[in-house]
């Protein structure tokens, strides 16, 4: 039974005997949770199935035969209820009683009522043991000649007919024991699937014994287990799987077509859905185009008009949209920057992944390129060969005939020496000398006529014998299939000038096809049409001369000159074909006598005179002619005095007055004399003074004739003339433009900018006085400062960059980073005395700045002045009392060798700030240097409790545990460290160290890979992770790592190392460089550069990796920190350190 509501068609009841099966039509089963019995059925020979627990099925259909009844099977071992038999439609139809009976249970007998026809209703079979009861006394039959009554008795059941059956089998094997049954046996086995009965019933047959007159199933249902054979042809009746496809295997494609799915049922419409919907309680959903005009999209209000307040209601929308969606823009762009960097990570392409091979390509030479061997064909695959057939010659056939033939007769030379005696001389007398000179001697015959030399051939060629073979190998071998191209191209280039003739560069690609094809004859002549039909055409006559050689080159281009005078190129490419400047000159002055306003071949003229005074005059000259020519204004500027060139910027100005290059050049003559003499500084910086007005002149008078240059524009004019060695016009540009087209607010970042940009170009004098003029606006603002600083350190002088900070704490003393960079460089100078005047007048204006308490105890501790820095801590712990204070404090007498006093100092700062880790870092490792475990221990312990996210704390503790002996406690540590601080990859390298130390490889790399399963992204840890390889799979982890933590310096300087290994010396140098660029702060890794420089660079890269390191000052790494504070190198500089570690490095 089926708990659901649906229709099965049925298609098993076919056959007419099976009285009261299922019926053929559909099947109607109930549901079981609610107990009711199956609905009407359809047309067919019965009605649907009862599938309900407690009642039988409906009334079966009206059918053509009288439907059968309806089932009643009993559920759950229940009985099924008994069902009456639909009335006959025709008086010959009959109706038959439904199945009674359970699973388990006594079948009753069948309903059958209105027989209707010529028969009565049967009683119903029982489905087990027990037949159905006769039917009920029918009625006659509406019709006449209905026979009254029913068949007594329903169809018997299983058990009932293998009982008759083998009752049967025994009565005829007792008459007769011999025989075989074998009709009786496919009865029995039809009967029942139990096969095994047959066999026994065979044996006891020929055994000849009597069977029993009749025999319980339910012995041989104890006695024997079933045997079902497998019937092999049983695929045939199988349904076929759903995806199976008639045919597919030999190639076959299935198709449906409508016949196979039947004709398409229409469906619900618009009122049913709506009253369904409104039953669930439902909205009715409104299509927003129902009422939209198919042939116009504005719909209702396509007459409207659309006026200014439409204009302004759509504004209003679609500023309302833009502030929605810019609501959570940035998160929402910040989370797809993320999700594509992190599919970047995981999937990144393969352009990137060899990013750095290609790189690699730029060094590789042109010899490595040519000894790359060329790709073989490896597809191992039996290539077919072309076989040729050929007609065998008839001398081969008579040849070989001619082997195998008996000679029975002598010749006439063979009969006059008698057959014995060789007519020919023995060849001793040979002179082999004349045979090679004679071979010479034709040889040197057939090169004279090659070379046209021969004085009796009188035939001439140009081919050069001597570089003959030389120019073979510039021939090109041109394939058949070139050879028809040239030819397609040829016959479409002549129907072009043919139907085109005017069209000059369809003679021009004629010639040039020719050309390619070798024919310079033909493309010659092709060229001298083209002159002839297109006179006018400059670029023809060009071609011309190209294809010409000198002499015939300058014929062409006078007459080009005769038809195209005022053509420059032509004068040009003429005065070009000149070998001699004389002759050049003298067709330059005859062009320009036709040319006189062209502004390229007066510039060409000058630049061919040697003699000043002649550029001169001719340059005179050409600004007469062409006096808007600005170029020829400049010209004539830089050749005449200064006193002249003036004059000579004046009339310029006077011609040109929209050139700001004009004024830019007047500008770059007041400075360029304001240095040329001898002068003190004052008149020269009131010399310099009129740059600056001359160029805001400049500016404000472009911009009465309605020149506007964009500040960008003006700015590379800036550094054009810095470039130029003007660096005073440059700020004069700076100073008049800078501040033009920016708003007020944006002022200072644009400015910055500017200056940034300025400085990665390499124009400093730029980028310092657009700094200069931004500090005028705003003199109080200290990244300005601070800006104008770093570039003065960097690109400056010392005494520049002291200005630039004395100005800067004038105008910002509350800026402790400018105080402290002025005391820096006075004591870098060797200065001590200024800084320590520095220091003191920024005591006066930031009397509690911890920083410059400890910067002035650091230059007397530097100095040895002890008892002044123990003073000034004392002063700065009661006046400044900050944190630092204290732990410096600590320090400093840690470094002088008072333990005591460092301890007391320490315990004081411990109960005034007890969540600061580091006192109780320095208090362990002082208990520890002093051997006193249990002290260090306490330490520790009470810097953990109060402190439990220092991740350094615990690493201490646990080495504290291990040079106690105790490494299970140093684990321990770790592992309540990590739990207190998930994620950090330190707490993970060194529970990977710990166990190395105590000589468990294995444990190590277990711990390993499960630090890299929780910190993917850890430099540390993938750096760990490939040393811990063996060397063959070292460069593939590498490969991991960069894909994981592709920006990690620890990776970058491992991956250097590896190609150190490699003896790839230049990417290894570049792998450093990218190491120290991905954070100059990490001392290891400078120590790893100059360890590899040391080895394979020269004395000046090593002192450019020092000069690099001292620069950065760097502070981490975990040799770096072990040795810069180990209180034996406590007053060493940053190179010594350097040194140090280097040496430290393994």
């Amino acid at each position: 039974m089926v708990d659901s509501d649906r229709n099965q068609t049925g298609n098993w009841n076919n056959d007419p005997n099976n009285f009261g099966a299922q019926g053929g039509g559909n099947q109607n089963y109930g549901r079981r949770d609610q107990g009711l019995g199956g609905g009407q059925g359809d047309q067919g020979f019965g009605g649907g199935q009862g599938g309900g627990q407690d009642f039988g099925g409906g009334q079966g259909g009206q059918g053509f035969g009288g439907g059968q009844g309806d089932q009643g099977f009993g559920v759950d071992q229940n009985q099924g209820f008994p069902n009456q038999g639909g009335q006959g439609r025709e008086s010959r139809d009959q109706g038959f009683g439904g199945q009674g009976g359970g699973p388990q249970d006594q079948g009753y007998q069948g309903g059958g009522t209105y027989g209707g026809g010529a028969q009565g209703g049967y009683g119903g079979a029982g489905q087990d043991n027990f037949q159905g009861a006769q039917g009920d006394n029918t009625y006659q039959g509406d019709q006449p000649g209905g026979a009254p009554g029913g068949r007594a008795g329903g169809k018997p059941s299983m058990t009932q007919r293998v009982e008759g059956n083998m009752e049967k089998i025994a009565g005829k094997v007792t008459r007769n024991p011999g025989m075989v049954v074998r009709g009786e046996e496919k009865k029995v086995r039809n009967a029942h699937p139990y096969s095994g009965l047959l066999s026994y019933f065979g044996n006891f047959a020929t055994d000849g014994d009597h069977l029993p007159q009749s025999f319980s199933l339910a012995r041989y249902h104890c006695k024997m287990a079933a045997n079902n054979k497998t019937n092999k042809l049983a695929f045939l009746s199988m349904p076929a799987p759903a995806s199976y496809v008639a045919g597919l295997g030999r190639g076959a494609s299935g198709f449906t077509t409508r016949s196979d799915i039947g004709p398409a049922r229409e469906g619900p419409s618009a009122e049913v859905i709506a009253e369904a919907q409104a039953k669930r309680g439902e909205e009715a959903e409104v299509d927003p185009d129902q009422f939209q005009d198919p042939d116009n999209e504005y719909g209702l209000f396509a007459g409207t008009t659309y006026e200014a307040d439409d204009e302004e209601a759509d504004r209003i929308y679609e500023s309302v949209d833009l502030n929605m969606d810019a609501r959570r823009r940035a998160r929402r762009e910040a989370l797809e920057n993320e999700e594509l960097a992190k599919h970047r990570a995981e999937r990144p392409k393969i352009q990137q992944q060899f990013a750095d091979l290609k790189r690699g390509l730029a060094v590789v030479t042109d010899e490595e390129w040519e000894s790359i061997p060329e790709v073989g064909n490896l597809t191992r695959k039996k290539r077919k060969r072309d076989e040729r057939s050929f007609v065998v010659p008839d001398s081969i056939i008579v040849g070989d005939r001619s082997k195998t033939e008996y000679e029975n007769a002598l010749d006439a030379r063979q009969q006059a020496a008698g057959g014995f005696e060789t007519p020919a001389d023995s060849g001793t007398l040979t002179n082999f000398v004349e045979m090679g000179q004679a071979r010479d001697k034709i040889l040197s015959l057939k090169l004279d006529q090659v070379s046209g030399t021969s004085t009796n051939s009188g035939l001439s060629t140009s081919i050069d014998p001597k570089g003959y073979l030389t120019s073979l190998e510039s021939v090109v071998i041109k394939t058949d299939a070139e050879i028809g191209d040239i030819k397609r191209a040829r016959m479409l280039f002549d129907s072009l000038v043919k139907s085109n003739p005017k069209h000059a560069p369809g003679w021009i690609a004629a010639a040039c096809l020719e050309e390619h094809a070798g024919r310079m004859v033909a493309a010659r002549k092709l060229i001298k049409q083209g002159c002839e039909q297109c006179p006018k055409s400059e670029d023809v006559w060009l071609e011309a001369a190209r294809l010409h050689n000198n002499d015939d080159a300058k014929v062409v281009l006078a007459n080009a000159v005769q038809h195209v005078g005022q053509s420059v190129k032509i004068w040009l490419a003429a005065a070009d074909l000149e070998h001699d400047a004389k002759g050049k000159k003298r067709v330059l002055r005859k062009a320009l006598e036709h040319i006189p306003n062209s502004v390229r071949l007066w510039k060409e003229t000058v630049n061919l005179e040697s003699n000043p005074v002649d550029a001169r005059i001719i340059l005179s000259r050409a600004v007469e002619v062409i006096p808007l020519s600005v170029e020829l204004w400049l010209a004539l500027a830089r050749l005449e005095t200064p006193e002249k060139a003036r004059a000579v910027l004046n009339k310029a100005r006077s011609a040109v007055p929209t050139s700001h290059e004009i004024w830019i050049a007047a500008g770059r003559l007041i400075e360029q004399q304001a240095y040329a003499t001898e002068m003190p500084e004052a008149v020269r910086n009131e010399e310099l003074a009129v740059v600056d007005k001359t160029i805001a002149a400049g500016v404000r008078q472009l911009r009465a004739h309605g020149v506007l240059l964009t500040r960008e524009l003006w700015l590379k004019e800036a550094e054009r003339c810095e470039s130029e060695g003007s660096p005073r016009t440059c700020e004069a540009i700076v100073k008049a433009t800078v501040a033009m087209e920016v708003e007020e607010e944006d002022r200072l970042d644009t400015w910055m900018s500017d200056a940034e940009s300025a400085e990665s170009r390499g124009h400093v004098g730029t980028a310092r006085a657009i700094l200069a003029y931004a500090l005028k606006v705003f003199p109080d603002k200290r990244v300005l400062w601070r800006k104008a600083a770093d570039l003065e350190k960097a690109h400056g002088t010392r005494e520049s960059l002291a200005a630039v900070l004395e100005r800067a704490v004038h105008h910002c003393p509350q800026a402790e980073v400018l105080w402290l960079m002025w005391a820096k460089e006075k004591w870098l100078a060797g200065d001590v005395p200024g800084a320590r005047e520095v220091l003191e007048r920024a005591f006066v204006a930031n009397p509690e700045s911890e920083q410059i308490w400890l910067a002035a105890v650091k230059i007397e501790a530097e100095n040895g002045e002890v008892i002044a820095a123990r003073e000034l801590l004392v002063r700065a712990r009661t006046v400044a009392d900050t944190q630092r204070i204290w732990m410096k404090s600590a320090v400093f007498e840690r470094q002088q060798g008072q333990i005591d006093t460092a301890l007391e100092t320490l315990a004081t700062a411990i109960k005034k700030y007890t969540k600061f880790a580091k006192l109780y870092m320095i208090q362990g490792q002082i208990h520890q240097d002093r051997k006193d475990y249990a002290a260090a221990r306490a330490s520790y312990a009470a810097g953990i409790k109060q402190c439990p996210k220092e991740v350094t704390l615990w690493i201490l503790a646990s080495r504290l545990e291990e040079a106690d002996g105790k490494s299970i406690k140093a684990r321990a540590l770790l592992d309540k460290a990590r739990l207190a601080n998930s994620g950090s990859d330190v707490l993970w390298a060194e529970a990977v160290g710990v166990e190395e130390r105590s000589g468990g490889t294995a444990q190590a790399k277990t711990v390993l890979a499960r630090g890299l399963q929780e910190c993917q992204t850890s430099g540390l840890l993938w750096s760990m992770t490939i040393w811990s390889e063996p060397r063959p799979t070292r460069k593939s982890r590498s490969a991991d790592a960069l894909r994981k933590a592709a920006d990690d310096p620890l990776v970058l300087c491992t991956v250097a190392r590896l190609f150190w290994a490699e003896r790839k010396i230049e990417k290894a140098r570049q792998w450093f460089e990218r190491a120290i660029t991905a954070n100059p702060d990490l001392g290891d890794n400078w120590g790893w550069w100059l360890k590899f420089e040391r080895q394979h660079g020269n004395s000046e890269q090593q002192e450019e990796v020092v000069k690099k390191c001292v620069a950065a000052d760097p502070h981490h790494g975990p040799t770096w920190q072990s040795i810069a504070k180990d209180l034996r190198n406590a007053r060493k500089s940053t190179k010594e350190i350097l040194e140090l570690v280097t040496n430290a490095l393994k």
